[in-house]
């Protein structure tokens, strides 16, 4: 691992970026009140702050601040009631059932919502019982007020200065997410791979780089100013974005079988040179990311034309010593996989001209497509929808009383004077904190929670117990929370162990020598919030994975038909609809993705709740390689009317045939004959015939040392479009026999 551009990656990411803007945020106004005596009186500000920043969510700039302004409505709402209540123990039991309830449906809406209302449950745990609100409730509530406005107004001025650093930090770390998938790649190539790991981990950057996908297509296609505005960065942002997606297709194109590559190269030696090139364009890739996250122009860390070059000779040195006509095929596909990483090494090329000569570029950029389509819909805030969801059958629902018992029960305990507990809102917060709507999120988020409190409390409680220098303690506590707020979405367990350090320097500077009993509180509030949440979702109503599976695979193998219609329509029609071919492209992934990762979630769940596993992973596998295996496909749709050998009819009735036939068997739907007499049909091509003639040839010695890069024959890329139809049509053969293994009444009963 390179630590030094492990770094970059971080230093540069959006993540720290808001990690810094809410800390400083918070720590101004507290240095200020601190200043003058006023921390402890007010110490809802800050607090407030850090609430309002931590629903700020990536996203169009009118998504984010229309989410902020609705924060700041509702956390007041549910203090300003909350307070009221608190001497009321009936209302209290009533208010935590209501907002419990409508707070956790805010989720149909989506994520941004969602994190609206979890944080104004938060709020809600805050106020419930008064312990920071003191005796004058109406100064309180505006001083929380002002905190929450405070974030809302940096937010706006921020925006201003700085309209498109969100959007590039984002294409950026779709640049990083794209060089951890190449690095994966390379490692198919080096000695002993460990192919069914290596498999798992790609499956899974699938699903990082398929959900920041979303995220920067929202967050680029909705922001007015790249859409609809003609500048130079607005434009450029645009083209890198749109770069990178096409950039992602040339990468899963790469996918071969490694097995027999290995097999049939391994010791030569020459696959390691493979590896260490493609590892060395992921370095690029990743350099790529790191500029646009930093807003400065990328250079080449590496020459890469001689590294290709050099690449190519060995190729030919092997190719001239083994090539026979055993061997001829090994070598074709050898052949196509170079081409391949030309294509890859061509597009860094033409990334790295767009940081040196991008001023021209943007002037004559146009994206051709209407961006409204490429953007997943989310449900609008409309009561219908909201009341639609007050349904057992809806998993909104079903979690929404979840989290409204464990509430209900979390707050009963905190009440059990025998406990002696001191800080009960920690149980209601880590309630919300780790309680998801699947209980495999849980499970996991339950344990990063107890592992980063228990470790950052023993933390905390050294420092604090050894070091009385106020300026150390300060640079940790500021430090703590820049590193809570920047690793709270991919790295949870560092983030709770962070801010359970910064939690303890705040209780230590409003009430010196306390550090005991916050020690003693906040372990023990969290093992009691954590024992609630778990046992509340595993026994109440609980939505397993494997309910889902039939569903998403319905899904996945529906678009993977529609993407494979769409390519072949290239060939049989000469039909080429670059918008609609890369509509269909982006559900396909989207599809395989969502199954990938309910996939991942349902291995994480009670062993008797995994349902068919092992059916559900091939199915996820075989989904896997025939997107991979249509992206290649559709690299020669560009030259469709140049292949009269293949009978790309017969291979677009067969192979349909069989892909439409998983979603019938999927779907509960009797295969008629029709489509299982076309999924036999044989294809009359007349390759085998051109290969024959060919080995014949070597046979003969007629062996050319042709050492052009550019230059494919015409025999090896009807081998190659055969070969990836017949693949095609091999997994998703495959993919049939699974969906009939997997009984749709056993998956998909509720339980």
């Amino acid at each position: 691992m390179n630590y030094a551009t492990e770094l970059k990656k971080f230093a540069t990411s959006q993540s720290i970026y808001s990690g810094v803007r809410i800390s400083l945020a918070i720590v101004i106004p507290s240095i200020i009140l601190a200043h003058f005596g006023l921390l402890k009186e007010y110490f809802l500000f800050p607090l407030a702050t850090s609430f309002v920043g931590l629903t700020d969510q990536p996203g169009p700039f009118i998504r984010r601040r229309n989410a902020l302004a609705l924060s700041i409505i509702s956390f007041f709402i549910v203090a300003a009631i909350a307070s009221l209540v608190k001497s009321f123990a009936p209302l209290i039991y009533l208010e935590i059932v209501v907002f419990g309830m409508f707070f956790s449906l805010l989720g149909v809406y989506g994520q941004r919502l969602a994190g609206v209302g979890g944080l104004s449950l938060v709020v809600l745990a805050i106020f419930i019982d008064g312990h920071l609100t003191g005796g004058n409730i109406f100064k309180s509530l505006l001083t929380f007020l002002a905190g929450s406005v405070l974030y809302l107004l940096i937010f706006l001025v921020v925006s201003k200065i700085q309209p498109y650093k969100l959007a590039g930090q984002m294409i950026g770390e779709n640049y990083l997410e794209l060089a951890n998938y190449l690095n994966l790649k390379s490692k198919f190539y080096l000695e002993n791979p460990d192919f069914e790991g290596l498999q798992k981990q790609i499956i899974a950057q699938q699903v990082r780089i398929k959900n920041l996908q979303e995220e920067t297509r929202e967050t680029v296609f909705k922001t007015r100013k790249i859409v609809n505005e003609s500048t130079t960065t607005s434009r450029l942002l645009m083209l890198m974005f749109l770069n990178s997606i096409d950039l992602h297709e040339k990468l899963m194109t790469s996918e071969s079988d490694y097995k027999k590559i290995q097999e049939s190269f391994g010791k030569t030696g020459f696959l390691n040179h493979v590896g260490e090139y493609l590892s060395k364009l992921s370095e690029e890739l990743a350099n790529i990311g790191i500029a646009l996250q930093s807003g400065i122009k990328a250079k080449p860390i590496y020459r890469i034309d001689p590294e290709l070059d050099e690449l190519y000779d060995r190729y030919f040195d092997l190719r001239n010593q083994k090539l026979s006509p055993e061997t001829l095929e090994n070598f074709m596909i050898m052949r196509l996989i170079l081409v391949r990483i030309n294509n890859i090494s061509d597009e860094l090329k033409t990334i790295y001209k767009v940081f040196m000569d991008g001023n021209r570029l943007a002037k004559s950029l146009s994206s051709g497509l209407d961006v409204e389509k490429f953007v997943t819909n989310n449900e609008k805030p409309n009561l219908k929808v909201f009341i639609a969801n007050f349904s057992l059958k809806s998993s909104h629902f079903r979690h929404s009383i979840r989290i409204t018992v464990a509430l209900l029960i979390g707050y009963f305990i905190s009440k059990l004077d025998f406990l002696g507990i001191g800080h009960s809102y920690w149980i209601l917060i880590t309630i919300v904190a780790i309680m998801r709507p699947a209980y495999s999120t849980t499970k996991h988020r339950n344990l990063l929670r107890l592992y980063g409190t228990v470790l950052g409390a023993i933390a905390a409680y050294i420092l604090l117990y050894f070091t009385e220098n106020g300026t150390v303690l300060f640079s940790v506590f500021l430090l703590s929370m820049i590193l809570c707020f920047a690793l709270l979405k991919e790295k949870y367990a560092w983030a709770v162990f962070f801010m359970t350090i910064y939690i303890f320097m705040a209780f230590n500077m409003l009430n010196p020598g306390n550090v005991n009993l916050v020690f003693k509180d906040r372990i023990l509030d969290t093992a009691i919030g954590g024992a609630v949440a778990f046992l509340v979702s595993y026994l109440v109503l609980p939505v397993w994975e494997h309910t889902q599976n039939i569903e998403l695979m319905k899904n996945s193998a529906k678009s993977n038909l529609a993407y494979f219609e769409t390519v072949m329509k290239t060939f049989t029609e000469n039909k080429n609809e670059v918008e609609q071919y890369k509509l269909m492209r982006k559900n396909a992934v989207i599809d395989l993705a969502n199954l990938s990762d309910n996939f991942q979630r349902m291995i994480s769940d009670p062993k008797n709740q995994q349902k068919s596993l092992e059916n559900v992973h091939q199915f996820v596998i075989t989904g896997h390689l025939i997107t991979a295996y249509i992206a290649s496909l559709s690299q020669y749709s560009k030259s469709a009317d140049q292949y009269p050998e293949i009978d790309f009819e017969n291979w677009n009735t067969k192979i349909s045939a069989e892909l439409q036939s998983v979603f019938l068997i999927l779907d509960k739907k009797e295969l008629h004959d029709s489509i299982i007499d076309k999924s036999t049909i044989t294809p009359e091509d007349s390759v085998d015939h051109l290969l024959e003639r060919r080995k014949r040839e070597i046979s003969d010695n007629e062996i050319f040392n042709i050492r052009d890069q550019n230059r494919i024959t015409h025999l090896t890329e009807l081998k190659n479009l055969t070969e990836i139809l017949d693949l095609i049509y091999d997994v998703a053969n495959e993919q049939r026999k699974v969906a009939e293994k997997i009984s749709p009444i056993n998956l998909s009963e509720k339980s």
